[in-house]
């Protein structure tokens, strides 16, 4: 069985057991979550899918840890003009692990 979930923008097939790095989720470690928005539900033959979403279909998932990933470097540089800005990024960072599908 596994599910089609939105959060922060993005979309991940998720099922009973997997690990996931998401956007930044509040929460602590430990804590539950749930994510509303499922867009599709399938366990074997049988294929739910929503309009844009299932009504009533939660995706419950523990919070493992939460972080920061690796730098980014962005450089903008223009040759011969004595032009350069340089900026780095670090993206927030939640790991959770899918628990329950109900649907």
């Amino acid at each position: 069985m596994y599910a089609v979930v939105v959060t922060g923008g993005k979309q991940y097939r998720v099922e009973q057991g997997a690990w996931l790095r998401v956007e930044k989720l509040e929460g602590e470690e430990g804590s539950v979550v749930s994510l509303d928005r499922v867009l599709m539900i399938a366990d074997g033959d049988s294929v739910k899918v929503g309009a844009p979403a299932l009504d009533g279909a939660t995706v419950t998932a523990e919070i493992i840890g939460q972080g920061r990933s690796k730098k980014v470097d962005i450089v903008k540089f223009r040759r011969r003009k004595h032009s350069r800005k340089h900026q780095g990024h670090r993206q927030a960072y939640t790991e959770i692990k899918i628990t329950s599908i109900n649907g």
